[in-house]
């Protein structure tokens, strides 16, 4: 959007230029109102085929080519995770993507599960560009209070 509003500026003082050459010259002043028309029918079709992409990012939609179950199961590979539920990926910004998710995990000392953690984000961010992630960690065994069930049998994404 930024981009469009330099190029229409530009587009702009060009416009003025060329119109206000053509009318010294020539007399033409209608060449001001077309240039104007054609400026404006730049911006307002730059404008509408940037409208999907901006309202999916207003809404803070999935990206597009992340699979969850592609990220569940690469997570689930990281030593100690047990299983991940709970899992919602969104985008933040135009090349920013958040994650949230439960983590079921085997270790309950503090340097264990903060180095569970470390992973997750490092193979999050290396594998899927996710540069901001939440993850709550929760003990193999225990109850989800989001489900009301054990993690071994909380399968949600």
């Amino acid at each position: 959007a930024a981009f469009l509003h330099n190029v229409s500026d530009a587009l702009a003082s060009v416009g003025v230029i060329i119109a206000g050459t053509l009318i010294l010259l020539y007399g033409w002043y209608w060449t001001d109102t077309v240039l104007t028309l054609m400026i404006a029918g730049y911006v307002l079709w730059q404008g509408f085929s940037m409208l999907p992409k901006t309202i999916h990012l207003l809404m803070e939609g999935a990206p597009e080519g992340v699979s969850v179950a592609d990220i569940i199961n690469v997570m689930e590979q990281v030593n100690d995770v047990e299983g991940v539920h709970h899992v919602h990926v969104w985008e933040i910004a135009e090349h920013t993507i958040a994650l949230e998710a439960h983590v079921v995990i085997k270790k309950a000392s503090l340097p264990g599960i903060e180095r569970v953690k470390t992973d997750l984000k490092r193979v999050l961010h290396e594998q899927f560009k996710i540069s901001h992630s939440t993850l709550e960690m929760e003990l193999d065994g225990s109850v989800c209070l989001d489900t009301k069930q054990t993690d071994n049998h909380c399968s949600e994404a």
